[in-house]
């Protein structure tokens, strides 16, 4: 090996052991031994001891009605959100790179929400759909529509759905404005020489193109919609009565409220092994739907 094989060598390490050690103790180490208490029973204080149940915490688990009700939650909240969010941030794109007067400035003001932190949008969001919503359905009379959402099991759930898409998806509208500014301009050109309209352009000829575009978002706001919980906390708090409760919540509550460490990190790892199967088949499938020019 040459003196200058080695040296680059040595040039690599110094740079990329840093971060690797750093990844190690931050992430992996943690989520190993997060592994290793949910086999035991423990309420987190250090002088209490710790009991070997084995697989007796993730039997339970099935058997938590509380968990599987947060569960359904999260699904049915991350479905509309993955959609909402997705169709908006595409048509918001679409809107911007269509020649729109302004563009550039739309392009900040969409994306602006997305800079604002989870607690605070959930707390201003929090003002608007209740003192505000309640004074413009007594202004107006429209007191079906314009009403305290968070009060309401089914509206505070589609409440937590509008912040999310609010916040998310001028985020996704920048990743799909890359991908539009990637299909080649003469096979829209040949298009529109065919006589096809703008939806059938999009159809068969942008849509497939941006696919890679559409892979990353989904598994973004995939991701994200199921890991939610600081909007959760400041908008609804789980509530009304558990209605809006979700995975990343219920598990805080478990380890943290009720001070059951060890079944908590069970439902955690649950958690993370759904998150990660889902994440994991939808790239699988939206990456064979992508097309190599």
């Amino acid at each position: 090996m040459t003196i200058r094989r080695k040296r680059e060598r040595l040039y690599y390490l110094v740079f990329v052991l840093p971060a690797l050690l750093s990844f190690f103790l931050v992430v992996v180490l943690p989520f190993l031994i997060g592994i290793s208490y949910s086999f035991v029973s423990w309420d987190g204080i250090r002088l209490n001891p710790v009991e070997w149940v084995g697989l007796e915490n993730y039997k339970n688990i099935f058997s938590d009605e509380r968990f599987i009700a947060s569960a359904l939650h999260t699904v049915e909240f991350t479905l509309i959100s993955v959609i909402t969010i997705n169709v908006i941030g595409l048509s918001l794109a679409l809107l911007v790179t269509g020649g729109l007067k302004g563009a550039n400035l739309a392009r900040t003001m969409f994306f602006m929400p997305n800079l604002i932190g989870g607690l605070i949008l959930g707390y201003i969001w929090k003002f608007i759909l209740s003192d505000t919503f309640k004074a413009v359905g007594e202004a107006t009379g429209l007191a079906g529509i314009f009403f305290n959402w968070l009060l309401d099991p089914v509206f505070s759930l589609f409440a937590l759905v509008v912040v999310i898409t609010w916040q998310m998806s001028g985020y996704v509208m920048i990743i799909y404005i890359t991908g539009l500014q990637t299909v080649p301009e003469e096979l829209v050109e040949a298009a529109v020489i065919d006589g096809a309209g703008p939806w059938r352009r999009f159809r068969n000829v942008v849509f497939p193109l941006i696919m890679p575009s559409v892979t990353v978002c989904v598994f973004y706001t995939l991701s994200n919609c199921f890991k939610i919980y600081d909007i959760n906390l400041a908008l609804t708090g789980g509530g009304p009565a558990n209605a809006t409760e979700m995975f990343a919540m219920n598990i805080y509550n478990e380890i943290f409220s009720y001070n059951k460490y060890g079944y908590g990190q069970a439902k955690a790892i649950v958690f993370f092994l759904l998150v990660a199967l889902v994440t994991l088949t939808q790239v699988a499938i939206t990456k064979r739907k992508e097309v190599q020019l």
